[in-house]
């Protein structure tokens, strides 16, 4: 009896056929604002969501587990430059996101997430034994995304998802939180349909004096130098990147978030060689140095071997980055405004210093620096290496964009992938495993979205074994939306990376081996077409796999190293 009347108080409400609810104004904001797919997955307290999108136009990408439903909403955005939007059910569902959610907050990707809530008699932090309760689910999320709030009532709901929208995509761009109880969504509502809502990006120009005086910095400069973060992308910032670099005649290095910022074969391009300790003293020895969309942080500064004597001119949108590592002017600022201010106060060339580095032009410190890194490179016994990135990198059309796990592959493509017109997308950003596979689903979802044909909508992602079995799920939702996505698992057999860490550091590795699966045949038990080759055969295997119809998986056993790490070097 107590059982069957626990049931009875669990289900939800019903309502009359034509009768609307509040997930009827969720479902119609988020379509005004321009969404067209949500990911995530059914949960009892959010079934008001997924009611009305029966009676909407979001197409609904259902995922297997939580974690790869933000995923595959960041991919989304990333891929198509609109804002992803996630579903989520209560407790644990909602908890299950949060290191997915991390990568996004980490990473600047703008979402909208809506999270369902027990009903409102429960909250309170009154302990009524409710399934899926928390104390305070929101504050849950309070570190992985830029804001949350709670709806309490049906007639607040649209214009919430509107400034939580807003929110997202205003810079620094990220995920916003909402969360709105079960009766909330389920309780009929006397509420219009939703016509139209607004969401524009606020304004975050760069001051006027600040531009005047990095202007003054950079006209006197003589050895100016340029880094490029993340947020150069997220700005927008390409075009002005390349004009400044060319008036001024500085040097552009890219950190693996801002790689494909500045054209990868320009005679000023250093490339991403970023954890090289050649970059780094040239990097050093600038007396202008200009860092956009970066902390300069772990990765960036060569894992804090980075001692600039120049000064540092730091752009960003986030004003808590500014000076956080090292002391400069700090611009708060779009990345894309404050360029595009930067460049257009810049006159080309008139009373300018001439730069040399030492009596070496910028073209040419460029070229002597990427052919010392290449005999460094070649010195280190990585011919296998360099050929399986090589290849890799000859199979992907130039346009494909493609997404890497944190595995050995990754952290070669974060030096030395040339996205050309496609883009490089990474877990870089709180260094989370299992990004790769469930972010591709979600970005080829939404270039289909868009309008792009299912040929040129086609991804690659790129995992270790390891990061592999975090979204071997996943490969239910490819096959179930027929997504054009290619998956390439490099299985070295364990945590390769911590394996080669652990081996350095202590002359043996503990508890990174990992007994796996026949990924071959896993992949097949889902439907999904699977091969697995010799790593010198890998790009004919992309090739074919690029050239089919839906998901595909390419599996190479094979140990990659990677090249030595500099910041240790005496």
């Amino acid at each position: 009896m107590g059982d069957a009347t626990a049931g009875a108080a669990a289900a939800p409400a019903t309502n009359s056929p034509g009768v609307r609810n509040g997930g009827d104004l969720v479902v119609e904001t988020l379509e005004a604002l321009g969404a067209k797919t949500v990911f995530g997955i059914p949960g009892q307290h959010a079934l008001g969501l997924f009611d009305a999108m029966g009676r909407g136009n979001l197409q609904f990408v259902s995922s297997r587990v939580e974690n790869n439903s933000a995923f595959a909403a960041d991919g989304y955005s990333r891929a198509t430059g609109e804002v992803g939007v996630l579903f989520l059910s209560t407790g644990p569902g909602a908890l299950t996101s949060l290191a997915g959610l991390q990568e996004a907050y980490a990473t600047g990707v703008p979402m909208v997430v809506v999270a369902s809530q027990i009903p409102l008699e429960g909250l309170g932090a009154r302990r009524k034994g409710m399934l899926h309760q928390l104390d305070d689910q929101k504050a849950s999320a309070a570190n992985v995304t830029k804001s949350q709030r709670l709806i309490q009532h049906a007639s607040g709901i649209p214009s919430a998802i509107q400034d939580a929208w807003t929110e997202a995509i205003s810079s620094p761009q990220g995920p916003v939180w909402l969360e709105i109880p079960q009766n909330v969504l389920l309780d009929p509502i006397m509420v219009p349909p939703v016509e139209d809502a607004l969401a524009e990006a606020a304004d975050n120009p760069p001051r006027v004096e600040l531009v005047r005086e990095a202007v003054k910095w950079l006209q006197s400069a003589e050895r100016p130098a340029i880094i490029a973060g993340g947020g150069t992308r997220r700005g927008r910032a390409e075009k002005s990147l390349l004009s400044i670099a060319e008036k001024l005649r500085a040097p552009v290095i890219c950190t693996p978030g801002g790689n494909g910022a500045f054209p990868w074969n320009h005679e000023l391009s250093l490339q991403s060689w970023i954890e090289d300790r050649y970059m780094t003293d040239l990097l050093e020895d600038a007396d202008v140095l200009v860092v956009i969309g970066s902390s300069l942080g772990e990765v960036t500064s060569n894992y804090f071997t980075f001692e600039p004597r120049g000064r540092i001119i730091q752009i960003d949108a986030e004003p808590r980055v500014l000076e956080s590592n090292r002391p400069g002017l700090g611009i708060r600022a779009d990345a894309g405004q404050a360029l595009a201010a930067l460049d257009e106060a810049l006159e080309a060339g008139a009373g300018r210093t001439v730069p040399s580095w030492h009596g070496t032009s910028p073209e040419n410190l460029v070229s002597e620096s990427l052919a010392k890194v290449r005999a460094r490179l070649e010195s280190q016994d990585l011919a296998k290496e360099l050929k399986f990135m090589a290849d890799i990198r000859e199979a992907v059309p130039a346009d494909m964009q493609t997404f890497w796990d944190m595995t050995i592959a990754a952290y070669w493509g974060w030096s030395c992938w040339d996205a050309r017109e496609g883009q490089f997308h990474s877990a870089q950003g709180a260094g989370g495993l299992g990004f790769g596979f469930p972010a591709a689903i979600g970005a080829a979802v939404g270039l289909e979205t868009v309008g792009r044909p299912a040929g040129s909508a086609r991804v690659l992602a790129v995992s270790g074994d390891g990061s592999s079995m975090y979204s071997i799920s996943e490969l239910a939702t490819a096959k179930q939306h027929n997504v054009p996505v290619t998956w390439l698992i490099v299985d070295d057999g364990g945590y390769g990376i911590l394996r080669e860490y652990m081996v350095g550091a202590f002359g043996k590795a503990t508890a990174t081996e990992l007994a796996r699966p026949d990924f071959v045949k896993l992949a097949e038990a889902f439907g999904v077409p699977a091969v697995k080759v010799a790593p010198g055969d890998v790009g004919d295997a992309l090739k074919a796999g690029f050239a089919a119809d839906g998901p595909n998986v390419v599996v190479v056993e094979t140990l990659l190293k990677m090249f030595a790490p500099t910041h240790l070097a005496d």
